[in-house]
């Protein structure tokens, strides 16, 4: 190749193709020959990059690598086309992304996308250095430089637009996403609808329920500060009130879901705000929306509490208002334990409550040590979950003892 077959500045284009680079037709096609022997090589080389760079390629799904994969063959074949720039095979570098399904627009971000092309820039340009003849390289060093431009610039229209399509489509399947939960239909189909919103399956979840904000845009700031945070959210109005789903590694416990739900307690309108129940699937999903639920329609009855509680805190008033579900819970989980515990641990409970949770009132009247009062109150806790020396929880161990009794 002589100087001459270099395209002057002059002649390039808003948009560069390889005639911007190279003006020869046929050198074009000379080196592109030669760099079509190497793709196969530069695609099993950047894969293998990508595992060492990102650790977030490693977490993927083996369908989402795969999806890599295609888009980086694909990247790097474009290329090869892009720099041949034949008249009878006309190329874009939206091209690249358009042997993805949509879906990955949802799974894999932009900045990940962006990752994605400079490491297949990287490696290219290193097999370049070594296994191009030196003849050719500095013109692919040069033509790589254009083509990562203009596939950096298609990445962004690609995800632009996909954002646009997203916009009332996604609204609406979400919505059905999140009232089929609340309906508790979860099936394949409910699946396959949250897989298209992007959902991981295998992430534990937990459904929230508060009153719904003036405007909808709060939902976009809401589902935008939960992806910040490292969470999936799904979120949708329903009348008054606004249904949140939340999926994240970090949901380990029910502690850890109300912790993050405070910390998106902005993006409900004043009221409380109640936390379901974690969970392990979203076909689980229907357990945890209805405790959450039930705790919502119960929460005005504790208006001394958190604005921001789990469903289990509020089981004497879910009890109150007619939810079997609690009911079943305060006894199978309270009572039950508590009745065949030993060591006289359910007399001692009644007595002390009896006695106004005092330690010393309850050991005179059981003819007990105060220390042997105090050994058992710990006792209790332990085996119930319910510290009788609180008085929230007394109250509840009160109701649970009620309850019990009268199941018997």
């Amino acid at each position: 190749m002589t100087r001459n077959d270099i395209a002057p500045t002059s002649a390039r284009r808003t948009s560069s193709t390889g005639r911007t680079v190279v003006s020869s037709d046929r050198t074009r096609r000379a080196i592109a020959k030669r760099l079509t022997a190497r793709t196969s090589a530069m695609t099993t080389a950047t894969l293998e990059e990508m595992g060492r760079r990102h650790s977030w390629f490693r977490d993927l799904s083996a369908e989402e690598r795969s999806w890599i994969s295609i888009v980086a063959r694909s990247g790097i074949d474009g290329f090869v086309q892009w720099f041949a720039d034949d008249d009878a095979e006309p190329y874009s570098p939206t091209d690249v992304f358009d042997v993805a399904p949509r879906s990955m627009t949802r799974k894999i971000s932009l900045h990940q996308t962006v990752e994605l092309v400079r490491t297949t820039i990287d490696v290219v340009e290193a097999q370049i250095e070594t296994e191009m003849p030196r003849g050719d390289r500095q013109v692919l060093r040069t033509a790589i430089v254009h083509y990562s431009r203009e596939v950096a610039f298609a990445a962004a229209e690609v995800y632009a637009r996909a954002a646009e399509r997203r916009g009332t489509w996604d609204e609406r399947l979400e919505s059905l996403v999140v009232d089929a939960v609340v309906r508790a239909d979860a099936d394949e189909q409910l699946i396959s609808r949250a897989s298209t919103l992007g959902w991981r399956p295998g992430i534990n979840l937990c459904v929230v329920v508060g009153r719904a904000p003036t405007t909808e845009h709060e939902l976009h700031v809401l589902r935008r500060d939960g992806e910040r945070m490292q969470m999936t959210v799904l979120a949708a109005l329903q009348s008054d009130r606004l249904v949140v789903i939340l999926a994240s590694q970090k949901l380990v416990d029910d502690p850890a879901a109300v912790a993050a739900t405070e910390a998106l307690a902005e993006h409900f309108a004043p009221g409380p705000i109640v936390v379901g129940p974690v969970v392990a699937d979203l076909t689980l999903a229907p357990a945890s929306a209805r405790a959450a639920l039930s705790g919502a329609r119960a929460a005005r009855a504790w208006p001394e509490g958190p604005r921001v509680m789990a469903a289990i805190d509020l089981l004497p008033e879910q009890v109150l208002s007619g939810d079997a579900e609690a009911t079943a819970w305060l006894v199978d989980e309270v009572y039950t334990p508590l009745a065949a515990a030993s060591g006289d641990l359910m007399d001692t409970t009644v007595s002390f409550l009896d006695h106004g949770c005092s330690v010393e009132g309850t050991g005179r009247a059981m003819f007990i040590h105060p220390n042997t009062v105090r050994y058992r109150l710990k006792r209790i806790q332990a085996v119930t979950g319910y510290s009788p020396s609180d008085p929230r929880e007394a109250y509840v161990l009160r109701l649970a003892i009620t309850l019990g009794r009268l199941t018997n």
